[in-house]
């Protein structure tokens, strides 16, 4: 068994709220440049920055989970990791079934670019990626989980745009596979106020819109190798695999 540092919550430049200098390229030498070995894409309803930098960071042995961060018709964040490339083209179908008609406006909320290794524009989407889509949390989980992947609801005590203040709490019946929480709290204060959680398996990550937040909060990960499926199980805690915020 070794320990990595990871952390799965990594904007681009394809979001609208990253940051421009957030490319392919410039996220995978700010990973390498804060010594983390896991990285996680997840830029809003959209999957398409994934396989290039999964391709830049195995150069650097860095493991990329490849997937998006999710917002339910509850207008909750969810992080949704797919375990192959055609199993996140499957989701990206879903993610542009279920967004609305809705077209970005980038004087009002950024531009939404996909570039290839050497930083060119190779696709703008048009609707805006910060909508809702017309899915449940339940729906989107379901959509995951029969997609093999992973559904971990998102800085889940954020004051906006997560499931406890969308709904007020965790429903006991959701079935996720760990919880994100919030960078700026630390677990004891979290479980403190949320002491049903205890037995769920927490991360803290960056969230990541600007370069200089990369590595900004961190999870150490004890597995015998940096892989979608040991991810998996040490979020399960299985075989002395664990799952442990910095």
């Amino acid at each position: 068994m070794k320990t990595y540092r990871a952390d799965l919550h990594i904007h681009t430049v394809l979001s609208p709220c990253g940051d421009l200098s957030m490319s392919p390229v410039n996220i995978v030498h700010a990973a390498r440049k804060n010594k983390l070995d896991i990285l996680g894409i997840a830029d809003h309803n959209s999957t398409r920055h994934c396989k290039l930098i999964h391709e830049l960071a195995a150069k650097q042995n860095i493991f990329v989970l490849c997937g998006a961060e999710v917002t339910s018709k509850e207008e909750a964040h969810c992080l949704c990791f797919l375990p192959d490339f055609e199993k996140l083209d499957k989701f990206q179908h879903y993610l542009d079934d279920h967004l609305p008609e809705i077209y970005n406006d980038p004087d009002q909320f950024g531009y939404q670019v996909q570039v290839d290794k050497d930083e060119n524009i190779i696709y703008e989407e048009p609707k805006l990626l910060i909508s809702a889509i017309d899915q449940s949390v339940d729906e989107i989980e379901e959509k995951v989980h029969e997609l093999e992947g992973l559904f971990i609801p998102a800085h889940v005590n954020r004051p906006a745009m997560s499931l406890i203040s969308q709904l007020g709490f965790i429903p006991d019946d959701l079935n996720y596979d760990a919880l994100e929480i919030y960078r700026h709290i630390t677990k004891d204060d979290f479980l403190g106020a949320h002491p049903y959680l205890q037995n769920s398996t927490l991360l803290r990550n960056s969230d990541a819109h600007f370069l200089d937040q990369v590595g900004a909060a961190t999870t150490l990960y004890t597995l015998t190798e940096p892989s979608f499926g040991e991810i998996k199980k040490a979020l399960r805690k299985e075989g002395n695999r664990n799952v442990v915020i910095e």
